[in-house]
């Protein structure tokens, strides 16, 4: 099990928090997702390392921006 946290710009509502856990939910191998509207972070449990790049594609894809890892 791994978990990743990301930090991802322009959430800012209910909806964009559940869109993002609904995309990156999606993900083969993602076993929960948790978006911390406050903070402007992602945390991404999956059964292997997380896909920096895959999940990066979806959460653009969505209309947000992943940054990088969180710190």
């Amino acid at each position: 099990m791994s978990t990743t946290t990301y930090a991802v710009s322009g959430m800012s509502c209910a909806h964009c928090k559940a869109t993002l856990t609904k995309v990156i939910g999606e993900l083969d191998g993602v076993t929960g997702v948790d978006v911390d509207l406050v903070a402007g972070q992602v945390t991404v449990t999956s059964a292997a390392e997380a896909d920096d790049a895959l999940i990066a594609e979806v959460v653009d894809d969505a209309g947000y921006e992943l940054t990088g890892r969180a710190a």
